[in-house]
């Protein structure tokens, strides 16, 4: 098969697939968030100049560290700043020079048009949790997460509605190698579902093999010119960037794709205790990381991240939902707005380690305030559990589901003539009511949001059907997804095309499981 007529059939999914198309199991899939909802403040221009102002500062006296790079500090100092061993001290002005040639705004495209995704704007598109090397469910309970629990979970955020993205590394396979089970992560998302997908970020090499398979779905030429992954780039904070990231960095913005830069602050430990030294040092190391990106390809994607939160005082574990996270969140949104960059933060963030009362608490603080924050891209906005170690089903069911009301929530009032609603004003009158008017009867399907999930029958009836709490509501909501998923059409030759290189890849290395 010729690489243009596999570019063709990538884009196209073949007669085939289009067959198999017709007898797949229908359901709906929202297409992301555009807000009609203002973005929340609470920062005025003076506090955001003198917080950039402070980020200059950091960036030019104290610097940061790139290590085990000579070839970072190469570029760097070709580009005006001053390295002193791996301490890279950036003139002021120099990265916001840079991060100019960065775009707003951009399209991630999926193996099925439909589910592509605009980042950045007045968009915000949601993504599954990532990350956790644990799982939890109410039958199994807490337990290493395998490679059949990470396809689960791509079904699960496939068959999710309002889910619009596939996310990485759902959850952290551990009985497959180390140095393998990034390929096995690739393959499911590509084949699994057909939303858009994140790329292995763990080594340099993890992050070509995620841009070769991506050649493969999507052929060479549209690769070379759209974005179709997003990766996630943590920054060791405090202010220091490793080969290994810097290294998944270059490989995508050479090639054209998305970076999320994203200092991982735990404030009090990793950051000031304080809401503005925390966002000063952000700025500073998202700073930096977008304008070195910029340095490898000028244009290549770059999103502003922002993983905030602050340890408990007395345990020294981390805390979730809180006002001083909600607060970092919020004026994050508005220094990545003032940078002209698209805004990743926010997520379902618990410290609970059950889908229980303190996890919808902290869920629901989290996810408020990452939409009223102006996120574009959410990570961990469904299954995240005990502060990000843990995977859950029930949770991951739960969360997708009032991914629902951010979606209501963020279409704002309509003003339109129905919705000013005379007509029934008018109809009903004094004393009467709206059950029957023709207003109602003409929107009473879509007026208001409702749950999947969640049980509002009076108290007799959920008595009688066994008084089943959410948890168990959500049990049974994973079954059901997961024995309706039915895997979305693929051109066989590219299937085949990616089980080869999988196969040949895993073939090449002996297994490594440190």
């Amino acid at each position: 098969m010729t690489e243009a007529t596999q570019s063709r059939r990538a884009r196209s999914g073949g007669g085939a697939a289009r067959r198999a198309a017709r007898t797949a199991v229908s359901f709906d899939s929202a297409r992301f968030i555009t807000r009609n909802v203002p973005d929340l403040e609470v920062l005025d221009a003076e506090a955001l100049a003198v917080i950039e102002a402070n980020a200059e500062t950091l960036l030019a006296e104290v610097g940061v560290n790139f290590l085990d790079n000579p070839a970072a500090l190469a570029r760097w100092r070709e580009a005006g700043a001053e390295v002193t061993g791996e301490r890279v001290r950036i003139p002021r002005g120099l990265a916001r020079q840079l991060i100019a040639t960065a775009p707003g705004q951009f399209t991630q495209h999926a193996r099925n048009p439909e589910r592509n995704v605009d980042i950045g704007g007045r968009n915000l598109v949601l993504a599954p949790v990532y990350g956790p090397p644990f799982v939890r469910d109410a039958a199994g309970g807490r337990r290493y997460a395998t490679m059949a629990d990470f396809r689960n979970f791509v079904k699960l955020g496939y068959m999710s509605r309002w889910l619009h993205h596939s996310g990485g590394t759902v959850c952290e396979p551990t009985d497959v190698p180390v140095n393998k089970r990034h390929l096995d992560m690739l393959l499911a998302h590509m084949t699994l579902s057909d939303k858009p997908f994140m790329g292995s970020v763990t080594e340099p090499e993890r992050a070509a093999d995620s841009v070769a398979m991506a050649r493969l779905l999507f052929g060479d030429d549209f690769v070379d010119s759209h974005v179709v992954m997003t990766s996630l780039i943590n920054i060791n904070s405090p202010l220091t960037f490793d080969a290994v990231m810097m290294g998944a960095l270059e490989t995508y913005a050479t090639a054209g794709q998305a970076c999320i830069v994203s200092p991982f602050i735990v404030g009090g430990a990793m950051a000031p205790v304080t809401v503005a030294g925390t966002l000063t040092q952000l700025l500073a190391e998202v700073m930096a990381a977008a304008a070195y990106a910029q340095i490898v390809r000028p244009g290549a994607p770059v999103i502003f991240g922002a993983f905030v939160t602050s340890i408990d005082m007395n345990s020294g574990a981390p805390t979730f939902g809180t006002p001083e996270a909600g607060l970092i969140t919020l004026g994050a949104g508005q220094l990545a707005r003032r940078l002209g960059l698209p805004f990743r933060s926010g997520g379902g963030f618990c410290g609970s380690k059950l889908p229980d009362a303190q996890a919808g608490y902290e869920s629901a603080n989290s996810l408020n305030i990452a939409l009223l924050a102006g996120v574009n891209f959410m990570l961990h906005a469904c299954g995240w559990l005990e502060g990000g170690l843990v995977a859950s089903y029930e949770k991951f069911v739960m969360d997708a589901d009032q991914l629902g009301a951010l979606h209501q929530f963020a279409r704002g009032v309509d003003l339109s003539p129905e919705g000013q609603a005379m007509d029934a004003l008018r109809e009903v009158g004094p004393g009467g009511h709206f059950l029957g008017c023709a207003h109602t009867q003409r929107h009473f399907q879509t007026a208001f949001w409702r749950s999947n999930l969640l049980d509002y029958r009076p108290f007799e009836t959920w008595d009688e059907d066994g008084a089943q709490d959410t948890q168990s509501l959500a049990s049974k909501r994973v079954s059901r997804l997961l024995g309706d998923y039915v895997a979305p059409p693929i051109d066989a030759g590219v299937a085949e095309a990616l089980a080869d290189y999988v196969a040949r890849r895993k073939a090449a290395m002996p297994d490594a499981f440190g």
